[in-house]
């Protein structure tokens, strides 16, 4: 029933409907025209998968403009697929050769973020179409013809055709749920200084709205260039406000007027950047003014003259204590100057991203050099940073790329040596049917095979009834095509494949005399084409992202845990023996947050997670969110507490310290354990806090705010451990894939890019 209502639902109908029309009219006007006006078959049939390329099989994500916009930025690259598989296609090793170096950059450009991952497999059919019969260099012009002229066709119907409503930009997002920050801090710097419930859901409700599985694909800032990280850093520092401002709770008492000039100055400066994502002005002045006013507040809370606080950023001055200062407030108002303090320096690193994401490397907000290394990168350099990170066994983008390429390889193999008729079907079959498990890809081609078979039977009959009339296949054509676009993406592959055998049958007829036999053809290719991709889902990594899900999991605690120690023990040392945030230990744990973040976003997407022979059908009680955002917490607790100027701790407190680092640790390193393949998860939630953390949280006499930073740091951390192992299926399953928005942003970055801003989006 299920299956059934998702096959008669309206919307999905009509959303099919509208990108069936635009391109079966875009492929049969290039194909007609070219065919039949001008009498080039050669040109017809590019113009015509031309558009099937980039219209039917890609997957480009925004609306019709936007697809356009995309459709036409790629047809250089078409003209070289085209152009290199023409001339490699004479040989058979050149033509294998060729296709396991273009089928894994291909497929491997998804590091790139959803347009170049929806893209891939319409250019891969454009390599793929001159890589057989006829072996013809000097028809490269025609080919190169019908190729400028289905892609235009199809770029032309996608902006003309069915407008459709321009959803919301991330940058828009952005400002919005800025608007709702400056409200917050406004709210908290009045009487009764605290929020309402309806303020602290109105906050949770616009950082949900940053969150990637709440943003349209093509409004997702997903690229590895400058102003698409700067954004994607701007949202992650914008969800860490809100978070921070919402659970900041109600004072033990007024607060003192450096307290709330920091909240004003936090407003102001959110009211500003809300503008800079439209093109506003740079928040310079309002970004200024908040760090006078942290730099005031650090002054008064750890006892830090005011010379010396200038120009110091407020998480640096935070460091800075004295005792005989701290001695002045009770724990309660310190834990409170430490918290305030987090708020401006997510401020602050929102404001200077947000000018970064409209200015790129012409900002003038003046911010730390580590914390926005890529604003000085050029384009290349950040690409390779990009492909660097994802340049390995364990990320399952390369896997998925090695995957495809082998298989296509393989299909190209054996259709050269065996001369397989029409091998192009089998390596389209091939293409379309690979699945990232194996289960995934048993189930697509059982119905598969079965509609192809259906098709075929099909196809066989109108081609012996029909025979060599071309008009009659020409009036069937755009009739046809406008049927398997609507109805196939909606019914499923093994309608899909069905009809797109008649539709293959009804063109091939009008480039060459066919007799039922074409079918006969169609379905043996498929059969290979399948069986080859059943081979490799079989050999290469068939498991899809489950077992790397859990391994990278596990190493992303066990980096974090090495972190954790060495951070309280920098602190315990009084920052003697701090390590800098670009660390070998830093650099590890970022590389595990990308590979985690690239492993979770594809899990998401897999529907066999639900059970199947690929995997176990009941998957354990993990909270893979929990699990990213410890691992950005981690990055972002540390390098804020172990920022300049240090302080020396009492025997006592340093002491303390260095125990909950370690017993923090501990935890992180049992839970590391139990994620790893083969590992227990733990049934019970890991307490949230033990007496040793209540103990501490008073603190002794003369406490510096630095020792109640750190157990805040702590503490969440602890936090996210009692929700990894205590998350349900709805927070391991159902989870949206804010990794999705954080392996875009940060895939492949450097270790200290864009977390100072990323610690608290989601606690």
């Amino acid at each position: 029933m299920r299956g059934l209502r998702l096959a008669w639902n309206p919307a999905a109908y009509a959303a099919s409907f509208r990108r069936a029309v635009r391109v079966a009219l875009a492929a049969t006007a290039g194909f007609f025209f070219f065919r039949y006006g001008l009498d080039r078959p050669v040109a017809a049939t590019y113009a015509l998968f031309g558009a099937v390329a980039l219209g039917g099989l890609a997957r480009i994500p925004g609306t019709g403009r936007q697809r356009a916009a995309i459709v036409l930025r790629v047809l250089p690259v078409c003209w070289l697929l085209v152009a290199v598989g023409t001339y490699l296609s004479v040989r058979t090793w050149s033509a294998v050769l060729g296709m396991l170096v273009v089928g894994f950059a291909l497929a491997f450009a998804a590091v790139g973020g959803p347009r170049p991952a929806g893209t891939a497999p319409g250019l891969q059919l454009l390599y793929i179409l001159p890589s057989f019969p006829p072996y013809d260099p000097d028809s490269l012009g025609d080919r190169l013809i019908g190729t400028t002229a289905g892609p235009a066709l199809l770029a032309a119907a996608e902006a003309l055709l069915f407008a459709e409503p321009v959803p919301a930009t991330y940058r828009e997002r952005t400002s919005d749920a800025l608007r709702t920050a400056a409200r917050c801090a406004r709210l908290l710097s009045q009487p009764p200084y605290t929020l309402t419930d309806a303020d602290r859901a109105a906050a949770a409700e616009a950082g949900q709205a940053l969150r990637s599985l709440n943003v349209p694909e093509a409004e997702r800032p997903a690229g590895p260039g400058v102003h698409d990280r700067a954004l994607a850093h701007t949202g992650l520092a914008t969800r860490t406000l809100l978070s921070r401002l919402a659970q900041l709770p109600a004072p033990p008492r007024e607060p003192e007027p450096e307290v709330i000039a920091v909240l004003r100055a936090v407003a102001e400066l959110a009211t500003a950047t809300g503008a800079c994502p439209r093109s506003g002005p740079s928040p310079v002045a309002p970004y200024e003014e908040l760090v006078a006013a942290g730099a005031r507040l650090s002054a008064l809370s750890g006892g830090v003259p005011a010379g010396v606080s200038e120009g110091v950023s407020p998480s640096g001055a935070s460091a800075a204590s004295g005792s005989f200062a701290a001695a002045r407030f009770p724990p309660a108002v310190l834990r409170e100057h430490a918290a305030v303090l987090e708020i401006a320096d997510a401020s602050l690193a929102m404001g200077a991203a947000a000018d970064r994401a409209v200015r790129g490397r012409h900002a003038v907000v003046e911010a730390p050099r580590g914390l926005f290394w890529y604003a000085t990168v050029r384009a290349p350099a950040l690409w390779w940073h990009r492909l660097r990170g994802h340049a390995g066994r364990r990320s399952v983008l390369f896997q998925n790329a090695v995957r495809i390429a082998l298989a296509l390889t393989a299909a190209r193999l054996v259709a050269g040596l065996d001369t397989l008729p029409h091998g192009f079907w089998a390596m389209l079959a091939t293409l379309t049917l690979t699945r990232t498990t194996m289960d995934d890809t048993w189930h697509t081609i059982r119905p598969a095979l079965a509609g192809t078979l259906a098709g075929a039977l099909v196809a066989g009959g109108v081609l012996t009834v029909v025979g060599t009339d071309t008009a009659v296949y020409a009036v069937l054509l755009p009739v046809w095509m406008l049927f398997v676009f609507t109805v196939g993406p909606v019914r499923g592959v093994g309608w899909a494949q069905g009809l797109f055998t008649v539709l293959v049958a009804l063109v091939f007829a009008q480039l060459a005399p066919s007799t039922w036999r074409l079918a006969e053809v169609r379905m043996l290719d498929v059969l290979v084409g399948s069986a080859i991709g059943a081979v490799f889902g079989v050999l290469a990594w068939p498991r899809g992202a489950h077992d790397e899900l859990r391994h990278a999991g596990a190493e992303l605690l066990r980096r974090a845990a090495e972190i954790v120690v060495a951070t309280t023990a920098s602190l315990a040392g009084g920052g003697a023996v701090a390590a800098p945030s670009g660390a070998p230990a830093h650099r590890s744990l970022h590389h595990a947050v990308i590979l985690a973040e690239s492993a979770y976003a594809q899990f998401q997407s897999e529907p066999s997670r639900f059970g199947g022979t690929g995997r176990p059908a009941t998957l354990p009680k993990v909270d893979w969110q929990a699990t990213l955002i410890a691992g950005h917490h981690t990055l972002w607790g540390s390098e804020r507490l172990l920022e300049p100027p240090h302080v020396e701790l009492a025997p006592g407190v340093a002491e303390s310290v260095g125990t909950l680092g370690e017993r923090l640790a501990g935890r992180m390193l049992l839970v590391s354990a139990a994620l790893d393949p083969g590992g227990d998860t733990p049934a019970a939630p890991v307490p949230l806090i033990d007496p040793a953390f209540t103990k501490a949280a008073a603190g002794p006499p003369g406490t510096p705010r630095l020792y109640y930073a750190t157990v805040a740091w702590l503490e969440s951390l602890a936090n996210d451990l009692t929700r990894i192992a205590g998350g349900g299926p709805a927070a391991g399953a159902g989870e949206g894939a804010s990794a999705g928005q954080t392996v875009t942003s940060s895939a492949g970055s450097r270790p200290q890019g864009g977390h100072r801003g990323a610690g608290g989006g989601r606690r």
